[in-house]
């Protein structure tokens, strides 16, 4: 028996070197598949970016998309330097940017000269050869637009500055290119290698949706991104859970769009109507705008819907939220859990009969506007693609590179102990509990067990959920004006996050290495204005939910985050001001942020200290088993 990185060779070749047998027929083709991947091994990890909280806000993401949190603006000043002015530098990044956008702006000021193309071919090419170093060939090929990929694996591996040869040939390509009307094209080809150079891997901790009014460009536009993973948050989860038909999550999504003014997201991005209700609602609150009407008539079919919910699935543990009937129509007042009495803003509740024996029944006109929305969510194209990418591409958590992403909370004891969930028969609590909410979302989405598109509803809003952690107060905060019950009770991990011993806890929970591993979270907005630092816990956690969109900004007084994480460590940066397109390309404005370094370590992180790496590693245990069988005869190679 031969024994080469703990597998074994002997008796007959089983299935696994059989298969690789047959896509490495010959000792050459394994000989040149173990030097790849060994060497690869060697090479600096690739480049994370993290970002959370994107709720809706596309012209910042798209911004930071393309000009990569602003990395790209530091490779520009550490490759040119001096050479360049900073107005020509601001310049080029724009042209980085926004190529097409920049080259009809140069074109219509008549400066698209032969020469301003050779100029900027060259500097693109400078600048992806810096920054292809850590990559090797094959992949930087990869990232090359096809149509493109000769002539620039050509120009990259030119060396004018070596001979005099290769200085005319490189000379000639690039005229070529300009004669022939094609700098355009190459240029936005350079573009789209040196975003891709800039950014290996892109993790978003969650919510796309709510507040700003177009998540749905936003997915579009990552769906076109070649490496990207998905922590699921809380409004996500919603707008899965409308999607899949979930009645209590459409009505929830509805009131969002109409509180926050941002109904253009369902009218012309998702293709839904809101003409039913908008109608009904001007007829049963005729004082108020059509807009407020709307939100009031679709909240009370929310709070019906949840009701009915919730006593379906005592096991949520929500019963504190079917508060309904604890109204006292006449006297316009409401019975909280604290057995107090507290005034209504309104008393005036035109689809509840003050008699009735469940106010959490529809009435007939509101189960016809319900089951017309619910037509309109299930058969939108749009959001339906939009859902099966963030089921393709999305979980509850994600472990890594040893760091352990999730968007809201793993549920503690107040001690700081994991608080354990009793639920269908079982005692589940950490990962365990993460798992089986992961489970049921996709059980919703694969069979539409009703069970499970019930559950959409609980991950939302949820005490108990991961993504959600605190009780919703929407009753007091919709229909009671004593802001004293607007409190919204939160799990004790909100507090213990700042434990280093409580995070050691979480990531040991999840099989990662408290001492190397980071906990990156989104979902509660840092107060940056009142002192308060997203690094918790001497930098084992971080929350990057930095108020991305623009309703965050006075409550955080910031633009966002985005959390790098490189060969050397992890630095965080604050996004003080994103420029808009206009903005970039009027007067070559940029993103505008502060770096801070978060971890530093004394020597790189290669590929192969990464979950690639031992996936790498694994190939190539297989690959010398495989070159000991061709030499022992277990197998005969192709000669």
């Amino acid at each position: 028996m031969i024994v080469v990185h703990g597998a074994a060779v002997k008796g007959k070749p089983n299935k696994i070197m059989r298969l690789l047998a047959e896509k490495y027929p010959t000792k050459e083709s394994v000989y040149e598949q173990l030097i790849y991947l060994q060497s690869r091994l060697s090479l600096p990890k690739g480049i994370e970016h993290f970002m959370s909280d994107l709720h809706g806000e596309y012209a910042s993401f798209f911004h930071i998309l393309n000009n990569c949190s602003g990395v790209i603006r530091e490779k520009v000043d550490y490759v040119f330097g001096e050479r360049l002015s900073e107005e020509e530098k601001a310049e080029f990044c724009t042209l980085i940017y926004y190529p097409k956008e920049k080259i009809e702006q140069i074109t219509n000021a008549r400066k698209n000269t032969p020469e301003w193309y050779r100029k900027n071919l060259s500097q693109l090419l400078e600048l992806s050869k810096l920054m292809s170093y850590k990559y090797p060939a094959s992949k930087v090929y990869g990232f090359i637009p096809k149509r493109y990929e000769s002539v620039i694996v050509e120009l990259m591996n030119t060396r004018p500055e070596a001979d005099n040869a290769q200085f005319v040939y490189h000379k000639r390509l690039l005229n070529t290119i300009v004669q022939i009307d094609s700098g355009a094209d190459f240029i936005e080809a350079f573009t789209v290698l040196i975003k891709r150079l800039a950014v290996d891997r892109l993790h978003i901790v969650g919510d796309f949706f709510d507040r700003g009014n177009r998540p749905d460009a936003i997915l579009n536009l990552l769906m076109k991104h070649p490496s990207v993973d998905i922590q699921w948050g809380n409004h996500d989860v919603l707008w899965m859970g409308a999607a899949l038909g979930n009645e209590t999550c459409i009505a929830a999504v509805v009131r969002n769009s109409l509180r926050y003014n941002n109904t253009d997201v369902l009218e012309r991005g998702y293709g839904i109507s809101l003409r039913p209700l908008t109608t009904f609602a001007s007829r049963s609150y005729p004082d108020a705008n059509p807009i407020k009407a709307a939100e009031k008539a679709i909240t009370m079919m929310m709070f019906k819907l949840e009701g009915q919910l919730i006593r379906r699935h005592p096991e949520y543990q929500m019963d504190s939220r079917l508060l309904l009937d604890k109204i006292d129509f006449r006297s316009s007042h409401a019975v909280l859990g604290d057995g107090k009495r507290y005034e209504l803003e309104s008393a005036y509740f035109p689809t509840i009969d003050e008699d009735t024996q469940d106010p959490y029944q529809l009435t007939e006109k509101e189960s016809a506007i319900i089951a017309d929305l619910k037509s309109y969510f299930e058969e939108s194209v749009v959001l339906q693609r939009h859902v099966d990418y963030l089921y393709q591409k999305g979980s509850l958590y994600t472990r890594y590179n040893g760091n352990l992403l999730f968007h809201g909370c793993v549920l503690l004891n107040k001690d700081g102990s994991m608080r354990s969930i009793r639920y269908d028969g079982q005692e589940l609590s950490g990962r365990a509990w993460f798992d089986h909410c992961d489970h049921m979302a996709r059980e919703a989405y694969l069979h539409h067990t009703p069970v499970a598109v019930d559950f959409m509803y609980f991950l939302w809003c949820g005490r108990l959920s991961p993504v959600s952690g605190r009780e919703f107060k929407t009753f007091e905060r919709a229909l009671i004006p004593d802001e004293s019950t607007w409190k919204e009770p939160s799990d004790p991990y909100f507090k213990y996050i700042n434990d280093e011993k409580i995070c050691a806890m979480v990531l040991t929970e999840f099989g990662l290495d408290p001492a190397k591993g980071h906990i990156i979270n989104g979902h509660v907005p840092v107060k940056v204005k009142k002192g308060e630092s997203p690094v918790k816990a001497g930098g084992k956690a971080i929350i990057i939910d930095g108020g991305f969109c623009k309703a965050y900004h006075k409550k955080t007084g910031i633009s966002g985050y985005t959390l790098i994480s490189n060969s050397r460590g992890l630095r965080l940066l604050q996004h003080q001001k994103i420029a808009d397109v206009r903005e970039a390309l009027r007067e070559n404005h940029d993103i505008e942020s502060v770096s801070e370094t978060v971890e530093l370590q004394s020597c790189r992180t290669t590929l192969g200290d990464t979950d690639e790496g031992k996936l790498i590693q694994d190939e190539i245990t297989d690959l010398y088993n495989l070159l000991l069988a061709y030499q022992n005869g277990l197998l005969k190679p192709q000669e």
